[in-house]
């Protein structure tokens, strides 16, 4: 599932993109002066292996006749995956001439696109609209829902591109950097391979294997994986070897622009929000020595020698953030903390990807958030999800359990696949080994029996209040978890389902993870809309991200499901509101990968009725308490340093949380305005003045 910064919100809503976006510029880096023909030497069949976790979830094949590729892509996992059918023509020179691609996305929007090229003239459509463009020079049309087959139609073209780059339509570059040559398989199948990597479209690079017949072979990452078919063996290499290139990027970011200082480093002229009085405090210098803050003076109070100075002109000092439902990796680790997220509750994660990432945070060779880890305990079905430990049994359950706890995993998450008998023996293990239990409701199960079961918390808010509008029977392991809210406008949240749920919520102390923003965007966003969760900064963004804001995430079939989808949206408001006013704590997580995500769900909880201040202490000082952090939370004496600083007041406008000029993260210092260009991102503000006595 998607984070607005590959979030799962570009990587988890639609890795058939990315994929797509990465096969696009297969060769450029290639030297080769010789004009290849667009079909000259392609096999006339290919069929490739879709990967999630270790486990086969889908296919591609290709068919070509002549200049004519025909392409069918298919995957699901978790009960969700894109099936896409894609036809194209290509010239003589590999530019597509009409391109129609039909189908579903992921989470079930329609699909519908076309384009046509007539030498000069482009025309197309895709679910942000329709539009044109002329040139005299033949630009490359960057597709919004193809497959990723479609990037290797558009290497073809980018073998002989000048300085490996190409423009791209509806506007972007493309730019493709070889990486390295390597040999998989064994005997008859071992191939002689190449590594590339496309950036210029999105935030981070995708990465891809092309064969020395310049033949698609893989697209990797360290999650996904797509293979040519009789090579899915080398699948857990092909993870390794994305993981390396991704670790190699992200550690060459925090070499450059994490600033480490000797001596004591004062951030003179700030006001402190203080979570425990909801308030600013008077202007004063605070001083960090180490990854601790050490004291807090007034603000003309004469620095030391040796001292680095950052003058902080009269703004704001937050603590940090936290998001409660993350999924960690690592290329939205650390634009995590340049949003000033420093803390992270990974909800589920592959396990091994997950250990390897929290070392390289702690040894500081990644910058990334403090996570704190739950054990993902998924039951084996046709709709599982890959993550975690899959389990056939109750026994297999309780062992995970064990595993989990051996590791120091701080507690347990439950998924859709899990039979839910199981969970009265799994919770009961659980609290013995003093690991909380929190989850989705499984499958032909309700919200009431896992309260009953000693649920500590309820995550996702839908998960909860479709136990008041299903039918027994009804599979919530598939997409009717979302579009069963249609059913809410017309939920009496006075009923005797509704209040017997929030009694026992009440009684037992459990807390709920709404995740609200991902409510928001699949049941408020509409096709060619640009979404009114990304406002407030969607300008600064590269043109894929902007063009991607204007997709709806569900399919809205006519003007009923419309009404219908927004007014469950509102029903949700309302039933939070109220266990807001039962005194049910509200945990602020996002699934859509934090950063700029987790200002958007602390935004939204001022329709439950919270205060801009009351926000500021719920997402740091709350979440701290609630998860046994003694060490952070508030901007005081002994307190690790995680705080970013605003030019605004945040308690006045919970929005000026989004405009942020330094994070220190454990004493560690990054200033966003350098590192936002990395990612194609235009800057918000400044970088305050720094000098180094």
């Amino acid at each position: 599932m998607p984070s607005l910064f590959k979030t799962p919100t570009l990587q988890k809503l639609k890795p058939y993109y990315l994929l797509f976006v990465l096969l696009l510029a297969t060769h450029a880096c290639k030297k080769n002066s010789e004009e290849k023909s667009s079909s000259a030497s392609l096999p006339e069949k290919e069929s490739f292996t879709v990967i999630r976790g270790g486990n086969v979830v889908g296919h591609l094949k290709v068919d070509r006749t002549g200049d004519t590729v025909a392409i069918d892509y298919d995957y699901k996992d978790n009960g969700r995956g894109p099936t896409i059918k894609e036809t194209l023509v290509v010239d003589a020179a590999g530019y597509p001439v009409q391109w129609d691609i039909a189908g579903n996305t992921t989470f079930g929007n329609s699909i519908d696109e076309h384009f046509k090229w007539d030498g000069k003239n482009a025309s197309w459509k895709d679910a942000t609209g329709d539009g044109n463009a002329t040139s005299d020079k033949p630009s490359f049309y960057v597709n919004q829902s193809g497959s990723p087959y479609s990037l290797f139609i558009t290497a073809r073209v980018l073998l002989n591109a000048k300085d490996n780059t190409v423009q791209a339509l509806p506007a972007g570059q493309l730019k493709l950097t070889e990486m390295e040559s390597i040999e998989t398989g064994a005997d008859s199948l071992k191939l002689k391979l190449k590594t590339y990597a496309l950036s210029g479209i999105d935030l981070d690079p995708t990465y891809f294997i092309m064969d020395e017949n310049d033949h698609f072979f893989a697209l990797i990452s360290p999650k996904f994986i797509l293979i040519r078919e009789g090579y899915e063996g080398e699948e857990k290499g092909m993870r390794m070897l994305a993981e390396k290139y991704s670790a190699a990027r992200m550690e060459g970011l925090q070499k450059k622009f994490a600033h480490t200082y000797n001596g004591n480093i004062r951030i003179r002229n700030v006001k402190i929000f203080d979570p425990k009085t909801l308030a600013l405090t008077d202007l004063v210098s605070v001083v960090v020595t180490g990854d601790k803050i050490a004291r807090i003076d007034t603000a003309d109070a004469e620095g030391e020698a040796n001292e680095v100075e950052i003058d902080g002109e009269g703004g704001t000092l937050v603590p940090g953030l936290y998001d409660m439902h993350g999924h960690v990796g690592e290329d939205d680790a650390l634009m995590n903390v340049l949003a000033g997220v420093t803390t992270i509750r990974d909800m589920g994660n592959n396990n091994e990807v997950l250990d390897s990432l929290v070392q390289k945070i702690k040894s500081g060779v990644l910058a990334g958030p403090n996570i704190t880890r739950l054990g993902f305990i998924e039951g084996k079905s046709p709709f599982n999800s890959n993550n975690g430990i899959l389990v056939a049994s109750e026994e297999e359950a309780l062992a995970a359990v064990q595993t989990y706890a051996d590791k120091g995993f701080y507690g347990i998450k439950l998924y859709n696949s899990m039979d839910g008998k199981w969970a009265p023996a799994i919770v009961k293990k659980a609290h013995a080994l003093n690991m909380p239990v929190t989850g989705h409701v499984p499958a032909f199960s309700n919200a009431n029996d896992m309260l009953m079961a000693g649920y500590d918390e309820m995550t996702h808010i839908n998960q909860t209040m479709l136990g008041w509008v299903l039918e027994p029977g009804e599979d919530t392991r598939t997409l009717l978890r979302l579009t069963a809210l249609q059913r809410l406008p017309d939920l009496d949240l006075n009923s005797a389902p509704v209040q017997k749920t929030l009694d026992l919520m009440v009684k037992n102390k459990v807390t709920m993870d709404p995740t609200l923003a991902i409510h928001e965007l699949l049941l408020l966003s509409r096709n060619g809309k640009t979404q009114a969760r990304t406002l407030d900064y969607i300008d600064h963004m590269p043109a894929s991200v902007q063009r991607d804001a204007k997709m709806a995430m569900a399919s809205i079939a006519n003007d009923t499901e419309d009404k219908a989808y927004r007014g469950a949206y509102d029903k949700i408001v309302e039933a939070l509101k109220i266990m807001k006013e039962r005194g049910i704590l509200i945990l602020p997580g996002t699934d859509l990968g934090g950063a700029f995500n987790l200002h958007r769900e602390l935004e939204l909880y001022q329709q439950l009725g919270y205060t801009p201040a009351e926000l500021l202490k719920l997402g740091s000082f709350d979440m701290a308490q609630y998860l046994g952090h003694t060490d952070r939370g508030a901007i005081e004496p002994g307190m690790l340093a995680d705080f970013f600083l605003v030019p605004n007041d945040p308690t006045k406008d919970i929005k000026a949380i989004k405009t942020i000029s330094l994070v220190s993260r454990g004493g560690v210092l990054y200033f966003p305005s350098e590192v936002y260009p990395e990612f194609g991102i235009n800057p918000f503000v400044k970088k305050p003045v720094v000098k180094e006595n």
